[in-house]
Formats: C-alpha cells, sequence, structure tokens
C-alpha cells in the first residue's frame, strides 16, 4: 500500500504533476512480483497519530490560504487547519480557477494516464480515494496539532466561511434562521461528553435543533464523498475503488458518541450512522475500508476506563452496515501492532467465526512496515499472521 501525495506530485505548480519518483518505486515492486493498492492522498502527512514524516499540501494551496484562510477547515476559535480543504470548496473556484472536485480529478486523471502500464499488467489492484483528514472521511475533529489528546471529545469543524453559509441556507431552508449557527456548548477539544451541555446524557445533541444541526454535519461529510467518488469512477473506470472511514470508538458506552459525532458520524446510542456511509459507498462500488480491528475493549477499559471506549461494538455496528448494503469490506490496524493477542483480534474480525452467511473481510493492510516490525521475536509473529490470515497451517509454540 502506497500513498501518492499530493503535496509531492503537484506541490510546486497547478496541474504540473511530477510521477518519477512513483514510477521507480512502482517498477520496483512490480519486479519483486507484488501488487499495489494505491492511495490518492489529498492530505497533509504530519501531526497525528504514527505520523514520522512531514509532507504539506502543496505550496501553491497553502499560499491561496495566505489571502483566503477559508479554503481550510476552521474550529470555533477561528484556527485554520491546513492538513486538507474543507468540503465548503468542493464546487467553489477559489483554486487558480478550479474547485476542489477539478482539482481532485485533475490528479486522478493525470495518475491513470501515467500509470497506465501498471494498470495494465495489473500491479496496481485497487485505488483508494483520500476523503478527508488523514485520508479517511472523517472531519479533522480530533488534531494534536491543537492540543488534541485521547480521549478528549474533539471539537465542530465547520466554521469556515463557505461551511458557515450552506449551514446558513440549510436552517433557513427548514424555515429556522435562528439555526444558523453551530452549537456554542459542545466543550472544547478535551472536554468530557458530561462535561458539555450538548453531548452530555439528555443534552441539546438529541433536541430537535441538535437533530437538525448533527444531521446536516453528517449529510455535508456525505455528499462530499459521494462527489469525489463520482469523479473518481469516471477517471478510474473498470478499476477497483475503496474509501477509508476512521474508527472512533471512544465514548462509544455514552447516550451521545460525542467524538463521533464532532467527526461527522450521526451514530449516538439510538441511530445507525454508518448505514447512510456504507450505502453511499456501495452506489460507487467503492470497499469499505475501516480501521481499529486490532482493538480490544478489555484492554481499552484497562488502560483508558475514562474513555468508554468500545472498539469492538464499534467494528461489529460497522463491518454490518457494510455488508447489509452489499459491498466488499477492508480494514487495517488503528495503532502498532505486534502482539499475538492484537493478529488474534484481527483474525477475529476478518472471518467471524459464528456468521451465519460466511461473510469476511476481503483484505486487510498492515500498518505499517517499521524497524521494530523487523525485530527478530516481531518478524515471526507478523509471519505467523500472516500465514494464518491465508488460512495456511502454522506450528504451535
Amino acid at each position: 500500500m502506497v500513498d501518492c501525495w499530493w503535496g509531492l506530485v503537484e506541490g510546486k505548480e497547478p496541474q504540473h504533476y511530477d510521477w518519477s519518483g512513483y514510477r521507480q518505486l512502482f517498477t520496483m515492486v512490480r519486479d519483486c512480483g507484488l501488487k499495489l493498492q494505491v492511495v490518492m492522498s489529498f492530505h497533509q502527512c504530519g501531526g497525528n497519530v504514527g505520523d514520522d514524516v512531514y509532507i504539506p499540501i502543496p505550496q501553491w494551496v497553502l499560499d491561496i490560504g495566505k489571502d483566503n484562510p477559508d479554503i481550510f477547515f476552521t474550529d470555533k476559535s477561528g484556527v485554520v487547519n491546513p492538513e486538507c480543504l474543507t468540503w465548503g470548496v468542493d464546487k467553489v473556484r477559489v483554486l487558480r480557477g478550479r474547485t476542489a472536485l477539478e482539482v481532485y480529478y485533475d490528479y486522478m486523471r493525470s495518475f491513470r494516464q501515467e500509470m497506465d502500464e501498471f494498470f495494465m499488467d495489473k500491479t496496481i489492484t485497487e485505488i483508494e480515494i483520500g476523503l478527508g483528514a488523514c485520508g479517511e472521511l472523517r472531519y479533522p475533529s480530533y488534531p494534536e496539532t491543537r492540543g488534541w489528546k485521547y480521549p478528549g471529545i474533539g471539537e465542530f469543524q465547520c466554521y469556515d466561511k463557505y461551511l458557515l453559509e450552506d449551514l446558513r441556507k440549510a436552517a433557513e431552508a427548514r424555515g429556522h434562521s435562528h439555526w444558523t449557527k453551530p452549537p456554542s456548548n459542545a466543550g472544547e477539544y478535551n472536554s468530557r461528553p458530561q462535561d458539555t451541555e450538548f453531548f452530555r446524557d439528555g443534552g441539546d445533541y438529541d433536541s430537535y435543533y441538535g437533530r437538525f444541526f448533527l444531521k446536516w454535519y453528517s449529510d455535508v461529510l456525505i455528499q462530499h464523498g459521494d462527489r469525489v467518488l463520482t469523479f473518481a469512477n469516471i477517471a478510474f473506470e473498470g478499476v477497483k475503488i475503496a474509501a477509508k472511514v476512521s474508527g472512533i470508538h471512544w465514548w462509544y458506552k455514552t447516550a451521545s458518541h460525542a467524538a463521533e459525532l464532532a467527526a461527522g458520524f450521526y451514530n449516538p446510542a439510538n441511530r445507525d450512522g454508518y448505514a447512510a456511509i456504507a450505502q453511499m459507498l456501495a452506489k460507487h462500488g467503492a470497499s469499505f475500508n475501516f480501521t481499529c480491528v486490532e482493538l480490544r475493549t478489555l484492554a481499552q477499559a484497562k488502560g483508558y476506563p475514562e474513555a468508554l471506549a468500545d472498539p469492538e461494538g464499534l467494528v461489529w455496528q460497522v463491518l454490518n452496515a457494510a455488508w447489509d448494503a452489499g459491498i466488499s469490506v477492508a480494514s487495517e490496524n488503528a495503532l502498532g501492532c505486534f502482539d499475538r493477542q492484537g493478529y488474534n483480534k484481527i483474525l477475529e474480525n476478518a472471518k467471524p467465526e459464528k456468521d451465519p452467511d460466511g461473510r469476511h473481510l476481503v483484505a486487510f493492510t498492515y500498518l505499517r512496515l517499521s524497524d521494530e516490525l523487523m525485530k527478530e521475536h516481531n518478524f515471526k509473529e507478523f509471519s505467523r499472521f500472516v500465514k494464518r490470515l491465508h488460512g495456511k497451517p502454522v506450528e504451535s509454540d
């Protein structure tokens, strides 16, 4: 799996693409007899969990952002996050005469043309489409660069002028002009749900206004995914595509599921927020790639009892939403994984033993190749895991 970073390829000038480094890499991969899953990465690398390099988005885009910071997601304090573009500019010509959708499409089309030989010889087997922060379909609601620490609930990211205008129109269309602003009582990045009027049990998240706002916030996210995947299918006609959704498992055992709401997943205890995402992906024939399949609820309860996390419950909900929508599901680990317990959890999720329909994951991406993984004991465990994932016998020890 390889990220094709927008900031590297179209870094200097609009529509000047440099694929030479990737061509070299892909040739090496092909020569080894391996296959590629390639990610169209329209976000910054750096500043999030597991990032150990820094690759900003293109400099020419950052320069536009100096004069018009509203092209980026903005929090309630007015701080902009240049990690990726706000969905608010998907259809607005603010990028040297192009909309964000046109920029993404031109990039994908250039990749498809330049790398044609790797598609033709089946070296590239799948394209994952970056749809937001960390390449995932979500708002950048919990950025470490803003001081967020686990298990903070995060903050809504809809204060750029384009999304605020969209919210205003939605509120007026409903006939409630006093609903034109995001909630003012939803806490800070590191708040707990119960400390806020909005997310606490019985809080405003479940009021008429709260339901309106959260539905709008989530719809904007899903519509963004819908639009980008429409263009992806044109650029990569006949090629398998996928989209990644993050596993926000903290506060899952509360009524509001505050961290999920802030990220754009309208999934409180009384509503299934992932069915609509799965249906949108099904419309485009895209695989659903989900994270955090290695995490155990019991281990989370021991390490962070205050987070009221339930990764196993979340994974169960999401996998079933995707399978019910008739789409294939892939996954990856959220954190570094080197122990047999974590691997066993992945294997459990990869092919649930008691599933009467025999449903299973179509792929698993291991994050990530590192010096730690290559230590003798760790690599031995990893090799054992890969064999088991492929249904091959392993020696007991």
